[in-house]
């Protein structure tokens, strides 16, 4: 009996894994003096990949990520293109390489990345919503069943 309930067991645990990363609500924020209320899927794609250098407000994209190896920056950008951070990374350096654009800035932590957004117009992050306050604003939403 041992012997089969094991490998349920396993098969059971991991088809959990992926909802971890959805237990913290992510959401996208902008400065509140951006400009923008809203951003859809593909303009933060887009926003995050480098491929758009501007807001639709007409204001310069400023993206920041959380810091390499974070839980919250793998679930991001697992949610956002389904890719985990080795791929992220690589796509990164062949676009440093080429010359054609830089990645996001690399904050060092929540705090940094609030304050940051909060206080750089144009700038575009991503955080926990627990941890947000008003000096920001939420422009993307994941949805529920992503």
């Amino acid at each position: 009996m041992a012997r089969r309930l094991l490998p349920l067991l396993l098969c059971l645990g991991a088809l959990l894994l992926p909802a971890r990363e959805c237990l913290a609500e992510l959401v996208v924020i902008a400065n509140a003096k951006s400009g923008v209320e809203r951003l859809d899927r593909e303009e933060v794609v887009n926003i995050f990949l480098g491929r758009f250098r501007q807001l639709p407000s007409g204001m310069t994209a400023l993206p920041a990520d959380l810091p390499a190896g974070s839980a919250e920056k793998e679930a991001f950008y697992r949610l956002l293109v389904n890719k985990d951070l080795a791929d992220i990374n690589a796509y990164w350096a062949r676009l440093v390489f080429s010359g054609r654009t830089s990645p996001p800035r690399q904050m060092r932590g929540e705090a940094d990345l609030l304050r940051f957004v909060s206080e750089t117009p144009g700038a575009v992050g991503y955080l926990e919503r627990a941890h947000l306050d008003s000096r920001v604003r939420v422009v993307f939403e994941f949805s529920p069943e992503r």
